[in-house]
């Protein structure tokens, strides 16, 4: 079989890069083949969340993060006015990442990374692994999957030559109108159209001297009409992206008239330089399916959303790294004929259920269209006017709250059902989106505990399966390992005599798979640990209910 690449990645944005990344960081080979040089003049994310976060924990590229550019000593506050010399209705303060703590629940918190920063880190990480080949200004022409491998034509963009690639599997991370899922014939599923929005970037040095409002990473602006913009601080210094958010009507924006509704956000004349306009079209969307045979898709090709939580390119990141273990597993020989098909049983729930948040926080940020200020906010200076927006700015935020606290939405996603999962009879807990309580339950992320400064027992996972062996006098895993050795699983025993971490962990014996989620738990092994270790790789066609 002649195969130039294990992995054709198709795509060189975030998720794309990510997944180059994760595997080349597990030593298999790939290509990433991305149409444009690279450059991004309009980043889509500025929010790595937290989980992903733990994913640059165990790459080690943490430092490369804080380091990328945003300004990490620039206030994170929300705040909702009318303008920014007008009046401010309500706020939600939070600190500048350099002073905000982690969470108990990780060691690791969310970072502010906006996409142009974000992604040249990316870059640097898979780029720094041999098996990893970037080529930028190549598109996708078109493929076609033989079973055993997937054939794709490559256009050079720079030459205009035209070049054959084999692979055995191509992902397509080419973002909302990817060719490799319209090849499939892969439908889109939800609304496909909640608003068209133009995004305006532009520079403006010391823009917190032209108004007397705190200073704040985002700002939304209601006027008598309702919501009608929001303001970011894209690197915390002079640069800015305003977003006028319009509705299902589509129209093209000026720059006249950009300019006209950024100088009423700010409340005043002032220069300015737009530096870049991009007209989109906000979306709720999940793809049918994740895949056909040999081709998968991740990121924005499977899964369109509305920016309100910061839940896209996340939720993609925990696409590369569920498909990346079980690819890897693939090419080096252990994983299962079944195995690559779980991506898309494990992670389209997680699509479902972000997509749907992020749709609700839209809805709540412009619920101010339908149930319209009282024009007295706008136009009053006495008591009952202030009085006014103070009991409006109240229930605002109140109602923002949900979007700000989101770490149940990065953190309690569960694998339930999955074939590569054994159940242990206890219930699913609350799907909560504001709180987060840690469990070992399997199909639910390993949870986090410290074992000593600076050292998380989340950093123990990764390269492969590794089984925690809880107490002093742990139960034998050499039936366990016996049966992984004889596939060619990896697979480490780490004993954990640590009583906080027991707790939480409730079994003595606890299987967490590669992307750190929990696959099996029990106080002692199953009479066919063969079973067990072929259900976790997907080889079984049915979970062992055998236990003990």
């Amino acid at each position: 079989m002649n195969v130039d690449t294990s992995v054709l990645i198709v795509g060189g944005g975030p998720v794309g890069l990510a997944l180059a990344g994760d595997l080349g960081w597990r030593g298999v080979d790939c290509m990433l083949i991305e149409r444009t040089d690279g450059t991004v003049a309009q980043p889509k994310m500025d929010m790595v969340g937290i989980r992903s976060m733990e994913f640059c924990r165990r790459w080690g590229i943490v430092p490369w993060v804080h380091e990328a550019g945003y300004n990490r000593d620039y206030p994170q506050d929300c705040a909702w006015v009318t303008d920014l010399n007008g009046y401010e209705f309500g706020r939600e303060p939070f600190p500048p990442p350099s002073q905000e703590r982690c969470p108990p629940q990780s060691p690791q918190k969310r970072e502010r990374c906006p996409q142009n920063f974000f992604d040249p880190v990316l870059r640097r990480f898979a780029a720094g692994f041999p098996q990893v080949q970037l080529r930028y200004q190549r598109e996708l022409v078109g493929f076609r999957d033989e079973g055993e491998r997937v054939v794709a034509t490559v256009h050079n963009v720079g030459d205009g030559t035209q070049s054959t690639i084999t692979a055995r599997y191509l992902v397509g991370c080419d973002g909302g109108a990817s060719v490799v899922r319209q090849a499939l014939g892969i439908a889109m599923q939800g609304d496909a159209v909640l608003t068209y929005t133009t995004n305006i970037i532009f520079r403006c040095a010391g823009l917190e001297r032209l108004h007397d409002k705190a200073p704040a990473y985002r700002y939304i602006f209601i006027g008598p009409e309702g919501t009608w913009a929001t303001l970011v601080a894209i690197d915390g210094r002079d640069q800015w992206r305003f977003s006028l958010v319009g509705d299902e009507q589509r129209r093209t924006l000026t720059e006249e008239e950009a300019r006209r509704a950024i100088v009423r956000a700010v409340g005043r004349e002032f220069d300015f330089e737009i530096l870049s306009m991009l007209p989109w079209v906000r979306r709720q969307l999940v793809a049918e399916s994740y895949g056909r045979g040999n081709v998968f898709i991740a990121g924005d090709a499977a899964h369109l959303t509305s920016p309100t939580g910061g839940f896209g390119m996340n939720t993609g990141i925990l696409d590369a790294v569920n498909l990346s273990w079980k690819l890897a597993a693939c090419v080096q020989g252990w994983g299962g004929a079944q195995l690559p098909a779980t991506y898309d049983i494990e992670q389209r729930p997680v699509a479902v259920r972000n997509v749907g948040e992020a749709g609700e926080n839209l809805r709540r940020m412009l619920s101010p269209r339908i149930l319209r200020p009282d024009p007295i906010m706008f136009e009053g200076s006495g008591p009952e006017a202030e009085a006014a927006r103070r009991e409006y700015g109240a229930r605002y935020t109140e109602m923002m709250r949900r979007e700000w606290y989101s770490i149940g939405v990065h953190l309690g996603y569960v694998y339930e059902g999955s074939p590569i999962v054994v159940p242990d009879g206890t219930p699913r807990p609350p799907d909560e989106v504001s709180t987060y309580t840690p469990t070992a339950r399997p199909g639910s992320r390993a949870p986090h505990v410290w074992l000593g400064e600076g050292d998380s027992i989340l950093d123990r996972y990764g390269r492969g399966f590794v089984l925690l062996r809880f107490g002093a006098s742990p139960p034998d895993a050499g039936p366990l390992v016996q049966a992984a050795a004889g596939v060619g699983m990896p697979l480490e025993v780490i004993d954990i005599d640590h009583a906080e971490a027991a707790a939480l962990y409730e079994k003595r014996l606890v299987l967490v798979r590669p992307d750190g989620q929990v696959a099996w738990r029990d106080d002692a092994l199953p009479r066919n640990c063969a079973a067990l270790i072929d259900t976790v790789r997907g080889v079984a066609a049915s979970v062992p209910q055998e236990v003990n």
